[in-house]
């Protein structure tokens, strides 16, 4: 499939949806990616018809996480899905030509999601983080395994922050996906350091 995917992502629970997101595309930030698993798929579907209207005046990516139907529901240009979820064959019957992401934690992983057909792959937890338990750290040797292996965008997730985002970088992977990185006081500004230390650069998949 033929699209551009942004260099950052940002994943965004419901509220910071309304509070940070209008901020941070205004800095430059062109992927955003809907998650948040303690809300109604009501609440989920109209923050994403929010998110879509706000991230197409900016030109920007926006990514449902879990749900195949949320994310036609509204337009989305994809989703995103975890191992335990739809499985990436019946996920492609609903999604026709639209984006399929898959998160991955292993070499393995990140190998089958490339050869059943996925269009990206978020790998990691690349260091410890709190926000989201996905087992032990690969570090950033096996990231770069794992963009050797396979012939996709790679999304490197997990405790990425303005300290190592220079050697998360330097593993050739397409994109960053973060959260705490862009959370608390000064987010616009965090925003422009960590595109600026990834290099707001696109991966034409074409």
């Amino acid at each position: 499939m033929d699209f551009l995917i942004p260099s950052i992502f940002f994943i965004t629970d419901i509220k910071n949806a309304f509070d940070i997101v209008p901020g941070l595309l205004n800095t430059g930030i062109r992927g955003i990616q809907l998650r948040d698993k303690s809300c109604t798929r009501r609440d989920l579907y109209e923050t994403s018809l929010y998110l879509r209207k706000i991230t197409l005046q900016y030109g920007a990516l926006f990514i449902v996480n879990d749900y195949p139907d949320l994310a036609l529901a509204s337009d989305a240009d994809g989703v995103h899905l975890g191992q335990n979820d739809m499985p990436l064959a019946e996920a492609r019957k609903i999604m026709s030509e639209k984006i399929i992401g898959i998160s991955t934690h292993s070499i393995k992983q990140a190998q089958d999601a490339f050869e059943h057909g996925a269009d990206y792959i978020g790998f990691g937890p690349i260091f410890g983080t709190s926000t989201k338990d996905a087992g032990e750290p690969k570090g950033v040797d096996e990231l770069k395994r794992a963009v050797e292996s396979v012939g996709l965008p790679v999304v490197a997730i997990g405790g990425i922050n303005l300290d190592n985002v220079h050697s998360v970088a330097a593993s050739g992977c397409s994109s960053i996906a973060v959260i705490s990185a862009l959370m608390g006081s000064n987010s616009d500004e965090k925003a422009r350091i960590l595109i600026s230390g990834f290099g707001n650069r696109h991966w034409d998949t074409d």
